[in-house]
């Protein structure tokens, strides 16, 4: 009985081992997989990111995909300018010098999408509520927790302007706290980032503030 028993536990702690294995070996291949598709859209941004307009910007899509039409007269853009690239649409790129990171972020979020790269949640980077997702690989946001304050995110919208934040509170959210990620979006931080944990139960929440507002304060 005792060696059946032992049996038992052998085949058993060898298939525990082969699923731990094989559950590391795959999200090292999604890892893989959304670095190198983040990394495609990226190069394709850069080329079509325009020098920053001083138009206001109305969304009328051109013929080569990007929305881009602009007023004669300067005003204060309104909207997120989006560009397409593969069918998807993309509102700019975000950089996390101290992380090393530049990625794309599409304008849309779904869970297909998160696999190729971050996805604005909810918000606009205009009215400075953006709220940006993307899965834990550690070419999107799995290293968010590594920051610890004071950081610099740089964010290049898709007609070319340049924002910068400074890393003002990193924190842990539970994964269905919906009012704790909005909470004070507009009045506390003007751009907040995501992800979730390994075990997808919370979730590693970024908050910044506008470097203009901040230098203000």
């Amino acid at each position: 009985m005792n060696k059946k028993h032992g049996l038992c536990c052998i085949i058993l702690g060898t298939a525990m081992l082969i699923a731990a294995l094989s559950l590391v070996f795959y999200n090292s291949q999604e890892n893989k997989r959304s670095g190198e598709a983040a990394d495609k859209v990226l190069s394709e941004l850069k080329e079509n990111i325009p020098e920053p307009p001083t138009e206001i910007y109305t969304e009328t899509a051109s013929e080569d995909g990007i929305y881009s039409e602009y007023d004669t007269e300067p005003q204060t853009c309104v909207q997120d300018t989006t560009m397409m690239i593969d069918e998807h649409g993309y509102i700019g790129i975000i950089a996390i010098p101290d992380l090393g990171l530049e990625l794309p972020v599409m304008s849309d979020w779904s869970y297909p999408d998160l696999k190729i790269s971050p996805c604005r949640y909810k918000g606009s980077i205009f009215s400075g509520d953006i709220v940006i997702a993307a899965h834990n690989y550690r070419s999107h946001f799995g290293r968010l927790s590594e920051l610890s304050g004071g950081e610099n995110i740089v964010f290049t919208a898709a007609d070319g302007k340049v924002y910068n934040f400074e890393v003002s509170q990193i924190t842990e959210l539970d994964g269905r706290d919906i009012e704790g990620m909005d909470f004070g979006s507009s009045d506390s931080w003007d751009l907040t980032l995501f992800t979730c944990t390994l075990g997808g139960r919370s979730r590693v929440t970024v908050r910044a503030v506008a470097a203009d507002r901040k230098s203000g304060e």
